[in-house]
């Protein structure tokens, strides 16, 4: 089972490398992407199962080499949280000098829309990057 935890914490680690660095290209480019979602929401299942496996291990009575490893191990969820709380205020954001959507032009629409979903895309990017900090991290405190 430790190997299995180890393992899905290298793909923690290239799951939320690639989610990341392609919605951060995304953002750059102002090119919003379908498959940047479908990434991201990989990643955070491998992150959740990541996360799950660690919390058998420590019931099973296995400890970690160092006790960092819970913060670490534990942060990539936190971070993951954190980050779709964040998303959710995007469009809030946004909208804010905006009196009334509807009174809006379609091309006024579509533009709103798409600053909503690049913020969300890089919101999500660098979330899905500083959980690649935390499992580096995490894999260094883990080992025995």
């Amino acid at each position: 089972m430790n190997e299995i935890h180890l393992l899905s914490g290298y793909l923690v680690l290239a799951a939320n490398g690639l989610a990341g660095g392609f919605g951060a290209l995304a953002w750059a480019l102002r090119r919003p992407s379908a498959i940047f979602w479908y990434l991201l929401r990989a990643a955070q299942a491998i992150v959740v199962a990541q996360v799950t496996l660690g919390l058998v291990l420590l019931a099973q009575g296995l400890r970690p080499s160092d006790d960092l490893h819970y913060i670490y191990g534990g942060g990539p969820l936190l971070v993951t949280l954190v980050s779709e709380g964040m998303r959710a205020g995007a469009a809030h954001s946004e909208l804010a000098g905006v009196a009334d959507l509807d009174a809006l032009g379609p091309d006024e629409q579509a533009d709103i829309g798409r600053r909503v979903l690049r913020r969300e895309m890089g919101i999500m990017a660098v979330g899905c990057l500083l959980i690649v900090t935390l499992a580096l991290r995490a894999t260094f405190t883990g080992g025995r």
